[in-house]
């Protein structure tokens, strides 16, 4: 028997296609009218509508600072509710912006177009979490770190770890195919998705991969949807991957007298047969922010700091760190220090996931970019982006995951001073030509958004853009869905 309000939902989709709009022309409805919010209220019930200016404010900005309220937030609990509310969208042809933690760099999560967000904040459970098959079922409102701990009850792993992991949603997480400090080993999250269940625009649902790691039936959707920054469909269910845990964990810090000095050993491990699960790399800048923020007792004499982790069985791990931190001193690694305990291995970590908040004592607008090269190529990456930094008079801080050659360029300014935006701009534009110039491209875990969009064809030729935008407009032909991202 099905419920009440499933009845009603399905009664409102019913009536929503009735409503007669002309097929010809762009007619558009804004959110806040009565008959939408009304419409909205019906699915979702009043409370899960939001429309007070400052509560919806918030939903307005991401970790970029600029805002763009929207006219509602919504937040539904189910598939069904998400079918209705897309299906009054697309009559209506009001914008529609999926949201999950909103700690995004690009803007993927902001409606500059007004509209509704979409807030997955009450849609997270699990569905099903299988040990024997290695995977979990579960809905977009979790955030990376509940699902890893979940696993982690059964003796099992989810890989995907970017810094963020406690705030932000695996929604999100799969819609910007996020990255992480563990992806030189197990890579980024689209390489853990299995399976998704995806509302389009026009309110069909539609259900890509499924349970299975190897599946070749059709076109891999499952991969097309990961990092399209909820602009195809907004993603209801995901079907993960899980591994084994790893028996043991090791990491090693080291300090060295330049940055490209630290660069350079990334490349030195291969040749002994090591695949180290994180490498990241941290300047002098980040590291003088981060001592004074925090004291954790970092050397005032390293202009650059490495860390290296690697897992896998206690024998394995140890023959690794041993070799690690032979490999290291002679490549110009001094003050190695080896964690002997699971707190100690926290403690060198919080060192890097202290960075990103530290660096505004340089300034109070912070550039956060995170352009992407070959592994060999970052010593030149950092070099070059040191000496933009210095041609433009822009103070410049890098750290992040330098073993998938993913650098987080940080160019921090005064919010009050338009020149000195106007220069770091030129940074950016001239950094994410460089990286593409050295085999990369301007974005490895970040996405486009709106703040990145105007450097699309820096990495991307017309015909391909065209090519994407025509998938686009296959998923969402009136456009309803985050629009004002990627494309210009």
């Amino acid at each position: 028997m099905r419920r009440a309000a499933e009845w009603n939902i399905i009664f409102l989709m019913a009536t929503f296609e009735s409503i007669h709009f002309e097929s010809t022309g762009r007619k558009t409805t804004p959110a806040s009218t009565p008959e939408v919010l009304e419409g909205l209220r019906a699915i979702v019930s009043a409370e899960n509508v939001v429309v007070d200016p400052t509560r919806v404010e918030p939903y307005g900005a991401d970790a970029v600072k600029e805002k763009f309220p929207p006219e509602a937030v919504v937040f539904p609990e189910s598939t069904a509710e998400m079918v209705a509310i897309l299906k009054l969208a697309n009559k209506y042809r009001f914008p529609v912006t999926a949201r999950g933690g909103g700690v995004g760099y690009t803007g993927g999560a902001v409606p500059v177009d007004g509209g509704i967000v979409i807030g997955t904040d009450r849609m997270k459970k699990i569905i099903e979490l299988n040990v024997d098959d290695l995977y979990v079922v579960c809905q977009p409102g979790l955030t990376t770190y509940d699902i890893q701990q979940a696993a982690a009850e059964k003796g099992l792993m989810f890989a995907p770890d970017p810094a963020s992991y406690k705030d932000s949603f695996i929604g999100g997480n799969i819609a910007e195919n996020a990255g992480g400090m563990r992806t030189p080993k197990y890579g980024v999250t689209k390489h853990h998705v299995l399976g998704l269940e995806v509302v389009t625009a026009t309110g069909e649902i539609i259900r890509t991969g499924g349970k299975t790691v190897k599946n070749v039936v059709g076109f891999d959707l499952t991969g097309l949807i990961c990092g399209s920054e909820g602009m195809l469909g907004i993603i209801t269910e995901a079907t993960l991957k899980l591994l084994p845990m790893p028996e043991a964990t090791s990491t090693v810090r080291a300090n060295f007298h330049s940055m490209e000095a630290a660069c350079k050993v990334l490349t030195k491990f291969t040749p002994h047969g090591l695949l180290p699960m994180a490498m990241e790399v941290i300047d002098k800048f980040c590291v003088a922010a981060v001592e004074e923020n925090f004291a954790f007792g970092l050397s005032k004499e390293a202009e650059a700091i490495l860390l290296v982790a690697v897992d896998g069985s206690k024998e394995e791990v140890e023959r690794s760190a041993v070799l690690i931190e032979q490999i290291i001193a002679e490549n110009g690694g001094f003050d190695i220090l080896r964690a002997r305990s699971k707190e100690e291995e926290d403690k060198l970590w919080d060192v890097r996931r202290a960075i990103s908040p530290s660096l505004m004592k340089y300034g109070t607008l912070k550039i956060n970019e995170d352009v992407v090269v070959p592994r060999s190529k970052v010593p030149e990456l950092v070099a070059e982006i040191e000496r933009i930094g210095k041609k433009h008079d822009t103070f410049v801080a890098n750290f992040g995951h330098a073993g998938d050659g993913n650098i987080h360029v940080n160019f921090v300014v005064d919010r009050e001073d338009p020149a000195a935006i106007a220069r770091a701009r030129e940074c950016v534009s001239e950094t994410f030509q460089l990286s593409v110039a050295l085999g990369g491209t301007i974005s490895g875990e970040h996405g486009i958004g709106y703040v990145k969009s105007q450097y699309m064809h820096y990495a991307i030729d017309k015909p391909t853009l065209e090519i994407m935008k025509g998938i686009k407009r296959v998923f969402d032909p009136n456009g309803i869905l985050n629009p004002g991202k990627m494309f210009v």
